[in-house]
Order: structure tokens, then sequence, then C-alpha cells
């Protein structure tokens, strides 16, 4: 298939491109400079000019493609709101040019959208449209899609990590660094599920080769580590010490990470991986934390 990939050029994008193109697949890229151009070709994709704020190139590459792949979200947390807003009305460009065609499209979402209670596991057969966390606005508009026919699924992605970074978790990291001590809040028992990036590239691509229409997957190997082991890694890693914060005193130590921080985001992959046949191998979050001064 030619799969037209969004973030192609990011940190879970980068991983995915080897993976689909050894499966056989042609990969095209959505990029808004020369140099992500160059960075496609030379991994061996084509590029395709474009934005997340350009719906109308967002169409064009979805017209032009086999299978999409949704990776691109913008990571600033400051507008978290708004740039779940923006996901959405990427995800209806995406979809409207893949109506009456049993073309699959694969989106991503946060893995606490699948938390049904406090203290429970994240599951793939849980879906709550009314959510809180604004991302849940993703996952909202992927159906519309899906009521009109999409072969669309669903990937929700926990703390994605190797040595260089580790999604929310990266920060922590910067945030401890420029404040000189590693931060947890309360007693440190919120707990983030994570997986390795070389286990999340190779189950985005089995998800897209499956197709299933209407699947939530899981990208979970570590169901959930604490925050204050997070935080101990990180000590560990730079040579900080460690300390928690009150959920009052969270927002003036974390800033738009305390409302992260203070969010119970256990997860199971069991569905996922009995669906796909998909065993995570790569290593723990903590052991790629603490092995990152070393690199």
């Amino acid at each position: 298939m030619q799969i037209f990939v969004t973030g192609a050029t990011g940190f879970i994008g980068s991983a995915l491109i080897p993976e689909l193109l050894a499966a056989g697949h042609q990969v095209v890229g959505l990029t808004r400079s020369a140099e992500g151009a160059e960075k496609l070709w030379n991994a061996g994709a084509t590029a395709h000019e474009g934005t997340l704020e350009d719906m109308a190139s967002l169409t064009r590459g979805a017209e032009r493609a086999d299978a999409v792949i949704h990776l691109a979200f913008d990571h600033d947390f400051s507008n978290y709101q708004d740039n779940c807003r923006k996901d959405a009305a990427a995800i209806a460009a995406l979809g409207k040019a893949l109506a009456g065609s049993d073309r699959p499209m694969l989106i991503t979402s946060g893995i606490g959208m699948g938390i049904a209670g406090p203290g429970e596991l994240s599951r793939e057969d849980v879906l709550d449209l009314g959510h809180k966390n604004p991302r849940i606005a993703s996952e909202r508009a992927g159906q519309e899609p899906l009521q009109k026919g999409v072969n669309l699924s669903t990937v929700r992605l926990s703390q994605i990590h190797d040595r260089r970074r580790q999604g929310l978790v990266s920060y922590l990291v910067d945030i401890a660094r420029g404040s000189g001590y590693a931060t947890y809040v309360g007693h440190g028992q919120v707990r983030w599920s994570a997986c390795h990036l070389s286990d999340a590239a190779r189950l985005f691509r089995l998800a897209i080769d499956r197709a299933e229409r209407g699947a939530r997957y899981h990208a979970v190997d570590e169901e959930g580590v604490s925050l204050r082991a997070i935080a101990e890694a990180i000590g560990d890693s730079f040579g900080l010490p460690v300390q928690g914060v009150t959920a009052d005193d969270a927002e003036k130590h974390l800033g738009p990470m305390a409302a992260f921080a203070t969010f119970d985001m256990p997860a199971s992959s069991s569905l996922t991986q009995d669906r796909l046949g998909w065993k995570p191998a790569g290593p723990g979050l903590l052991e790629d934390i603490r092995a990152m001064r070393r690199d």
C-alpha cells in the first residue's frame, strides 16, 4: 500500500517509516519544510508538502493514498485544548478523503480515554465520549468518519520512550533540569503506562495491516509506573535531588504538566496483544530514563 503518514518526521513517525518500508509499503510523509522533505527522502519515503493547519493539504494527501496513519499532534501544552480541537479538524479533513472507500485510516489518541473509573486500568473496549480530558476530541472526531463508513481505527498512546525521549516524561526531565530537582505530586502514587518506541512502531504497522474498522489498540507494555519512581529515575540520571510537592503547589512547579502529573493513567493492552499477536519486547521506561545521561 501507499500510506500517507502525518507526523512522519516526528518521534514515532521516524521509527514507523522503516517498519512500513520493511513490510513492503510505500510511505508518503507530510512535511512543511525542505529539511523535512530531505529527511523523508533519506529514510526511503516521499514528501507531501503541507501543514496540520492546512485542511486542504491533508485531504489531498489522503485522496492519493491507499491508507492513512495520522500521528501528527501539536505538543504545545500551554494551548492543549486548542491543539486538541485542531487535531479533531485534521481527522475530519483526512476522513473526508476516504469516505465511500474501504481504505484504512489509523488515528491516535491518549491512553487515558479508556479509563472506566478511578484506579482502573484503561481498556480498549472502553470509550467515554464525554471524557473531561480535551484529547477526547480526537476520538469524537473519529466517530463521524466511522458513521460514514470509513475504515477507521485508533491507537491510544502511553508514554512512548527510548533513550532520547519518553513522552510526557521528557517535559518532566526538562523541568527538573531547569529547576535543579525532580518533582512528583503528593506521594507520587499516580501511575503512567509506557511502551518502547520500537514496540509502538511495530504496533502501528500491525494495526494498519489488519485494518479492523472501529478497533482501538493500546500501545502499552508496562501497565503503570509510579510518578515517584519516574522522578527518582530522573534524579538518578542527572544527579538531581527528588522532592514531592502538594497538589496545590503542583502548577507552580510543573506548569501545564501539573494536570497530567495528577492524572492516574494505568492501562492494559491485553486485547491489543490478543488481536494483533503483538508482544512488546523493548526495555522499560525507567531503564531508558536512567540511560539518558550516559548517552
